[in-house]
């Protein structure tokens, strides 16, 4: 079974999260667009909306004729269906692959359950092999990167791409992200940073993870 097809899986297994007639929220990349077109063939019309996390998975909802509204106007969402980089055991995340890291922590933060989906390679008992991206004012690109050399990271700019939000992405190497809460914190409270992709403060509830054997289920 391919990586794509067990992400398959388990996107369509969160359709079970989902309640007719809610809001939801929807994230960003291949998982994630997995899951959108698993809502337009199983579920469409069903859906009242969708508040999602990027102008690319926007352009796909409304493709298939989902409607996509503004986060301000929508409330507390009901749930937020995304995929992750690398899951922990806890359920802590690396997210920002993609580069839609902090529109996903903002739609992650206002919603009440967060489902993440991915397929079964994703989970690791230590976050960092996957580089972590943090997002950070253009201005402050060098200063920032001294401050997470000081971590003990490998910081890389990722060039030739701008996120969502007229940011750059540093993606970190080299780190093993032993405490992830503690580190979420460090490295948001560096000047110049927008947010780093940890997802430790609000960390997924549920874990579904596509595998040969079909989707498993993970809770913290």
């Amino acid at each position: 079974m391919t990586a794509d097809e067990k992400k398959k899986l388990a996107a369509y297994a969160a359709l079970e999260y989902v309640e007719a007639g809610s809001v939801i929220g929807v994230g960003t990349g291949s998982t994630v667009n997995h899951f959108i077109d698993a809502i337009a063939e199983k579920m469409k019309g069903s859906v009242e909306a969708a508040v999602s996390s990027s102008e690319a998975s926007s352009k796909r909802m409304k493709q298939h004729g989902i409607p996509v509204i503004d986060l301000n106007s929508a409330g507390e969402l009901s749930i937020y269906v995304d995929g992750a980089d690398e899951s922990n055991h806890h359920l802590h995340l690396i997210k920002g692959g993609g580069g839609a890291l902090t529109r996903e922590k903002i739609v992650a933060a206002a919603s009440k359950t967060f489902v993440c989906i991915a397929d079964d390679t994703k989970l690791v008992d230590v976050l960092g092999e996957f580089p972590l991206p943090v997002e950070v004012i253009p201005m402050a690109r060098s200063l920032v990167t001294r401050e997470l050399v000081k971590l003990g990271g490998q910081p890389v700019w990722r060039e030739n791409f701008v996120t969502d939000n007229g940011n750059i992405i540093l993606d970190v190497h080299n780190l093993q992200i032993m405490d992830p809460l503690k580190l979420e914190t460090q490295i948001n409270q560096m000047a110049g940073v927008v947010t780093v992709g940890i997802f430790a403060h609000r960390p997924a509830d549920i874990l579904l993870l596509g595998g040969e054997d079909g989707v498993k289920a993970v809770k913290a």
